[in-house]
């Protein structure tokens, strides 16, 4: 569109180490000293501006230009960062997908987004090799490490095909270009690549750095890699911690505290299962951590006792946050854990669905009829009632427009909105507003199980059970009996829980469902070892699964 305003999500990194060049922007934990302690690189803002430019130059010879589409399979390093800001300056699209979604449905996203490049570590290169990934789409790899048999080109080579050409000229990209297609973990049904434009990308850290008072100068401990990358935007020092980001529930609570303290961390992104773990080793250790002044915390609904816990190690005005959103959109809601201790939890406890606060600025949000089907145009007849459940549906510069090579699953998540322009997204999940304007958070659609004459709803019918002091977690499926549904609570019990005492918790729990009009038509409790999860959060259940597992042991 003529006079469209230029937007290069990259922009910021050269802004911010014009202003800072010195700040670290990127600090990577490479080892361990003589003394057993922990040795780090980095690069500051002006390092990674310029080392970004060199692997930009590089890029650019081998004919990955603007609007090449391009795999990235690297782990959190220096060399992840400068790759992606590196691919954007070019505007090139970085393809990122999850590998914890699986061999078969990270094939399938390879194929969708038919790349031109890849570029990945070897241990990437030798699955795309033998499980076909991009064999008819990929001209161009290079491998981020040892190249092996699979030839092309190595980032050393990049970086010494781009050196000393100097800065390198951003592509002059528009917010409605595509920057990057990131990939859905995939939790509930098929993993689906979201088109990120720039216009995105930039709402996102304006939301982002106005929402949580965020400024530049501050360190930020980034256990999830994609948020990661909006540190150096915002001006925050990116501390990569010593763990395996697709494994937050396993990190070792020593190592984080310990770059929190090396560092005086100010910021942090945990999930919730990683804030469950130090919430535990730092109750159980006296662990305070004075420096922080905020946690952000997504991926699913955080319990109120683990944020209780968490809450116990900060100090002054610090609090937890834990915005709604999805990959489709980010941020959506907000709400600090001060609120949610004082007041919204106790009603969560109760069975009221996880409060997930107001709107952010600039989105809106509205509660609609509960469909799983197509809905070919916005009607303002689709909206319910406060205080009624129905589907989450927003919209907003910081909302997604669609999948890429996903048509059918674009036309089921957007509404278009022809009277007043643009769309709204679906969400896939559904909760209500109260009289207030909070909005409450009661599941994801695909997990309602209906009865004859009711809907339960996940996280309502959930927290009742988790109420009981030898459940860590519980989760509401339906399994098909007779023609009938029959709604079945799976329960994981805390660790060290005797099984002698699995028939007196199953009694407890069927007495406190009685005691709640809407749990009291469910009946049957299965002890489960240990729920699935995703491997994004470790938070999120895969109740599907569940369920399939919850009918085996009903037939047995």
């Amino acid at each position: 569109m003529a006079g469209e305003k230029t937007v290069n999500i990259a922009s910021h990194l050269p802004a911010m180490a014009k202003i800072k060049p010195h700040m670290p922007a990127v600090v990577f934990p490479e080892g361990r000293d003589s003394a057993g302690r922990i040795s780090y690189t980095h690069l500051t803002l002006k390092q990674l501006n310029d080392r970004s430019d060199t692997i930009a130059h590089g890029l650019h010879e081998t004919g990955i230009e603007r609007g090449t589409r391009a795999v990235l399979m690297v782990k959190p390093s220096l060399d992840f960062f400068a790759l992606t800001f590196a691919i954007f300056k070019i505007g090139a699209v970085p393809v990122m997908i999850d590998p914890g979604i699986g061999l078969a449905s990270l094939g399938q996203g390879i194929a969708e987004a038919e790349p031109k490049a890849f570029i990945g570590i070897p241990k990437a290169h030798t699955a795309r090799l033998l499980l076909g990934w991009g064999r008819k789409s990929v001209k161009i790899t290079v491998t981020v490490g040892r190249r092996l048999c699979w030839g092309g080109y190595t980032l050393r080579d990049i970086i010494e095909r781009g050196a000393s050409k100097g800065p390198f000229e951003m592509a002059e990209t528009k917010a409605a270009d595509v920057a990057a297609i990131l990939f859905t973990s995939g939790s509930t049904g098929a993993s689906k690549g979201a088109i990120y434009t720039h216009g995105i990308f930039d709402a996102q850290v304006r939301f982002i750095r106005d929402i949580y008072g965020i400024e530049p100068g501050e360190m930020d401990l980034a256990s999830f890699p994609l948020f990661a990358l909006f540190g150096p935007a915002l001006g925050m020092t990116a501390i990569i911690p010593d763990m395996d980001a697709t494994r937050p529930a396993f990190a070792d609570p020593v190592k984080l505290f310990k770059s929190i303290e090396d560092f005086g961390a100010t910021n942090m992104f945990a999930s919730p299962a990683l804030l469950n773990a130090l919430g535990r080793y730092g109750e159980k250790h006296c662990v305070k951590i004075p420096s922080m002044k905020r946690v952000i915390s997504a991926g699913a609904p955080a319990r109120p006792d683990v944020l209780e816990r968490f809450s116990r190690l900060l100090s002054g005005e610090a609090q937890i946050f834990t915005p709604y959103g999805a990959t489709e959109a980010l941020p959506v809601c907000n709400i600090g854990s001060r609120e949610i201790l004082s007041e919204t939890g106790a009603l969560t406890s109760e069975g009221r669905g996880a409060c997930i606060g107001r709107t952010v600025p600039g989105i809106t949000l509205k509660v609609i009829r509960i469909s799983d089907e197509p809905i070919p145009a916005w009607s303002d007849d689709l909206v319910l009632p406060d205080g009624e459940i129905g589907e989450l549906a927003v919209k907003g510069e910081i909302v997604t427009s669609g999948y890429y090579n996903r048509k059918e699953y674009t036309e089921l998540a957007k509404i278009p909105d022809p009277g007043a322009g643009g769309f709204y997204h679906r969400m896939g999940d559904v909760g209500y507003r109260d009289e207030s304007g909070r909005l409450w958070f009661c599941g994801r659609k695909s997990h309602r199980v209906a009865l004859e004459g009711e809907t339960l709803f996940t996280i309502p019918c959930e927290a009742v059970f988790n109420n009981h002091l030898k459940v860590f977690r519980t989760a509401l499926v339906g399994v098909k009996q007779n023609g009938s549904t029959v709604p079945v609570i799976c329960v994981e019990l805390e660790k060290g829980v005797e099984q002698s005492e699995h028939g007196k918790i199953v009694e407890e729990l069927k007495a406190m469902g009685a005691a709640k009009e809407h749990t009291a038509p469910i009946k049957t409790f299965l002890i489960h070892p240990g729920f699935p999860v995703d491997i994004r959060h470790n938070a999120k259940i895969f109740r599907e699964k569940l369920a399939v597992w919850a009918a085996r042991q009903l037939k047995q």
